[in-house]
């Protein structure tokens, strides 16, 4: 993988964010080893992403000053610790930092999948949904839970667009896109191959012969 900073760049780059947003002198010897979990990840998201400027030259490409990928990088870092090693400091500073820096709300907690990616997501937060590969959101989308604690679920290949809002109990089929501002709550299962639209509780699919994979991804 093409990355802007070698490995052990990144980590000391990281450190210093680290130190200079939580003064705290917490121990964060592992940050080197928890950067290589997150970087082997990064490189099998972006390996499978075909989006402009995550795979160039027969390679995935990682740059610490591309806000997206940085943000994803984040997450990963996050997880990996929560996974590793659960109560680590570096988990809630990873995500605490990923929240200033791109006020992004993706928790270590919540399992986003292997494959993925984020468009400018300012504003946008990702409960504790299930998610499958492919998966891809814009700015200010919500996926939360309703007042019974029900999460929806994704299929392979959702793009979430600016301003949707996914909530409850409610499972987005495969190859589905959530249009712009749609808002749906407790939907139940909705097909595969939809464009869903509209808010509650008048939100409403249409469908679609795009392919979120192909078309969107280019995978």
């Amino acid at each position: 993988m093409q990355t802007s900073l070698s490995r052990t760049d990144l980590a000391r780059y990281l450190r210093k964010q680290l130190e200079n947003l939580f003064p705290d002198a917490a121990d964060l010897a592992d940050l080197p080893r928890l950067v290589d979990l997150a970087l082997d990840r990064v490189e099998h998201c972006f390996s499978r992403l075909r989006l402009k400027g995550y795979f160039a030259n027969g390679q995935p490409r990682f740059s610490h000053l591309h806000c997206d990928q940085y943000a994803i990088f984040l997450y990963y870092l996050s997880n990996s610790t929560f996974r590793e090693k659960p109560g680590h400091p570096i988990a809630d500073k990873a995500y605490a930092l990923n929240k200033a820096l791109h006020a992004l709300d993706a928790y270590y907690e919540v399992q986003l999948p292997d494959v993925f990616a984020v468009q400018h997501p300012v504003g946008t937060v990702l409960g504790r949904a299930s998610y499958s590969d492919y998966f891809l959101c814009y700015h200010n989308c919500t996926v939360g839970a309703n007042l019974d604690n029900d999460y929806p679920s994704f299929g392979r290949g959702i793009v979430m667009y600016g301003g949707s809002r996914v909530i409850g109990n409610t499972a987005v089929d495969d190859n589905s896109f959530v249009s712009t501002g749609a808002i749906v709550i407790d939907g139940g299962k909705l097909e595969a191959d939809s464009v869903l639209h509209g808010v509650y509780p008048n939100a409403g699919r249409s469908h679609t012969n795009r392919n979120v994979v192909r078309d969107i991804f280019g995978a």
